[in-house]
């Protein structure tokens, strides 16, 4: 790859900056200055340092969030802060995405990655891909519910949801369960207690596939993934 490129893509500057960050002598290519910005490298091979610091290059990155409450799961948005707005400007220029959504006001996993292949397998529909929720329900959980949840709920527009798994952690005024459901219908998880003529008032996602929340992670932090951890979402 040409050299601009490697580090444009690093974010270390447009092509136009790199050209005169090399030409000032401040990149070297396994220990000798590269003053043309155009030669080609091969990083996954050679050294490259800019300004003492060596250059890590990767193109795809993985990140596990959990999404904060208030913040939407997308790229931009006119009004609201994004997941993309609260990430350190490091990762601006590999342009990640949330890999599927959690409503404004859900918190809890989401994965942020430029990786459009894997995305794709998670989200697609024929994989049925297993996504876990902690929920506080305003209104007594029951195991009649439960029962419900598992042969599928008709939603409000007519469709019946694929049998989920519903495990009442609490009952009461305010209940606490765990949902496991496996596709993503838009507010999937508030419109099936809907159907059961209860509201839910706090949801958080645990898991996504073999993914699981990273529990030492506050709302609004993030981290990248460990190669375990990406095998697991591929496995």
């Amino acid at each position: 790859m040409r050299l601009d490129k490697i580090l444009a893509n690093m974010g270390y500057g447009s092509r136009k900056e790199i050209k005169k960050i090399c030409k000032n002598g401040m990149v070297r290519v396994d220990g000798v200055v590269a003053k043309d910005s155009s030669m080609h490298v091969d990083p996954s091979t050679q050294e490259i340092v800019i300004a003492g610091e060596v250059v890590h290059y990767r193109e795809i990155v993985y990140l596990m969030m959990n999404k904060p409450q208030g913040v939407v799961s997308a790229t931009e948005d006119l009004v609201d802060e994004t997941v993309v707005d609260i990430l350190d400007p490091e990762y601006y220029s590999f342009d990640v995405f949330p890999v599927g959504r959690l409503d404004k006001d859900t918190e809890g996993l989401l994965l942020l990655t430029n990786d459009g292949k894997l995305a794709h397998e998670l989200l697609s529909p024929k994989k049925h891909v297993p996504k876990m929720y902690f929920a506080r329900i305003e209104g007594r959980v029951t195991e009649e519910d439960a029962a419900k949840f598992k042969k599928g709920v008709t939603l409000d527009d007519g469709y019946t949801t694929l049998p989920a798994e519903l495990n009442i952690i609490s009952q009461g005024t305010i209940s606490e369960i765990e949902l496991t459901i496996y596709e993503g219908k838009f507010h999937q998880v508030k419109r099936m207690f809907q159907a059961v003529g209860k509201k839910v008032i706090f949801l958080k996602r645990l898991t996504m596939g073999n993914l699981s929340l990273d529990e030492e992670l506050e709302p609004g932090e993030y981290r990248e993934l460990t190669e375990e951890e990406i095998d697991l979402l591929r496995g």
